[in-house]
């Protein structure tokens, strides 16, 4: 089991549409579940920090203005089941409110490359009523409070398992 830090990001364009990437395991071909930008903590990098140096990375996106993510608003305990590996999360949500613009990939690492499919913009009733498997599963809620009414405190998500091949 890997342990590691991670922050995340609710990104949501002017349209009223959230940010997802397709994600798979090569090991198992065929199988994805969509997530928000982010991924792990570096040593020395506060959550913050973290959040907006992958949202750089994974969409091409600077945030002039730090204060333009908001939060953390949620924290979670996310565990994955790969092919190869599991993987516990100590995951650490924002929300950034941006203008539309075009992702640019050319940021990803080589993991990035290999296991994120595909990126589409999502509107709130395509993800209340998709079939596909999104990570966290409340996410839809999870915006909505944002949007509505930002948490004070972190919203607790609890501890969710997700085994990779049961996807299939």
């Amino acid at each position: 089991m890997i342990f590691r830090r991670t922050a995340r990001i609710l990104l949501i364009d002017e349209k009223s549409r959230i940010l997802l990437f397709a994600d798979t395991d090569p090991g198992i071909p065929g199988v994805r579940w969509w997530i928000t930008p982010g991924g792990g903590v570096e040593p020395g990098e506060t959550d913050r920090d973290a959040a907006l140096r992958e949202l750089t990375e994974e969409t091409g996106l600077l945030l002039t203005d730090p204060a333009g993510l908001s939060g953390p608003i949620a924290v979670r305990i996310g565990v994955f089941h790969y092919s190869d590996r599991s993987v516990e999360n100590a995951e650490t949500y924002f929300v950034a409110s941006v203008e539309t613009f075009d992702i640019d990939i050319s940021g990803h690492t080589e993991d990035e490359k290999l296991t994120m499919a595909q990126h589409r913009w999502w509107t709130y009733e395509e993800l209340v009523s998709t079939t596909e498997t999104i990570a966290p599963p409340g996410l839809a809620a999870l915006w909505l409070a944002a949007e509505t009414a930002p948490p004070d405190v972190p919203i607790d998500l609890g501890r969710e398992e997700l085994a990779i091949r049961d996807l299939g």
